[in-house]
């Protein structure tokens, strides 16, 4: 009689805190959309954060919501795309792919101004006097973006200088953010000409110190048929909403800056 008094006791409370847990389950569970796994499946994996979500994972669970839009996913094929937006019930806006650039050629072609001898990255190096190079405007070479690109599309030449994989680029737009030197942009995989100098000193001035940097000569702006290039601030620049790739800037530009993309 004196052992059944407690073990009635921890029966009753068993009972108590089973029916109390099974309906906290019911009241507190999260219910998960059912398109969550095939919606994440369908994304890239590569947590590159071009969307604006910290990883892919975040950013099925904003499509899922209404917090984003399918296109804002950079780095998927059109075609997985067309897929997300089929199985939420949504269109997606076609737009033309971009590939990153990189507006520099000089690399080892520049002179050293003194001897740089710290972290080998080219944010740490930027922050002294901006780098070793003569060319305060120009690549520092230390692969930074080749580091952070999730794709593996930037390699480092010979030359010291980035080289973008158009087929591997996905546009998440990494290198152009983590470049001290801003020389990095996206544009329309479509176009093949692009300017390969961020130099805005006079051209004197760049000569002196680069082989192959812009002088703003402005033959290119003379030879362009559609008024697609013009010289701003001692720097030739491309507008590709009227570039053809015609390549008439390329054949007259005597620095070889511009260049057409391999």
């Amino acid at each position: 009689m004196n052992i059944l008094v407690p073990i009635l006791t921890l029966g009753a409370l068993g009972l108590i805190f089973g029916i109390g847990l099974a309906v906290a389950s019911k009241r507190l569970s999260i219910q998960i959309d059912s398109r969550f796994e095939r919606v994440y499946g369908l994304l890239p994996g590569a947590n590159c954060g071009a969307c604006g979500s910290a990883g892919c994972f975040g950013f099925a669970q904003m499509l899922l919501s209404g917090k984003a839009e399918v296109s804002a996913c950079r780095v998927s094929e059109e075609g997985v795309r067309e897929q997300i937006a089929k199985l939420l019930g949504k269109s997606v806006e076609k737009k033309v792919r971009r590939v990153a650039v990189l507006h520099c050629n000089g690399g080892i072609k520049v002179k050293d101004r003194f001897l740089y001898r710290g972290i080998e990255d080219c944010i740490a190096a930027n922050l002294v006097l901006g780098g070793e190079k003569c060319c305060v405007y120009g690549c520092l070479g230390f692969g930074t973006c080749a580091k952070v690109c999730p794709f593996g599309a930037i390699k480092m030449s010979d030359e010291g200088i980035p080289q973008v994989d158009r087929d591997k680029c996905r546009a998440c737009n990494k290198c152009v953010l983590i470049c001290p030197k801003k020389l990095f942009t996206l544009i329309p995989i479509t176009h093949n000409i692009f300017v390969a100098c961020n130099s805005h000193d006079a051209g004197k001035d760049t000569k002196a110190v680069c082989p192959v940097g812009c002088i703003a000569c402005k033959l290119c702006e003379k030879a362009c048929p559609v008024d697609a290039i013009h010289v701003i601030d001692n720097l030739a620049v491309v507008d590709y909403n009227k570039c053809t790739s015609c390549g008439e800037c390329v054949k007259v530009c005597p620095m070889k800056t511009i260049r057409v993309r391999e």
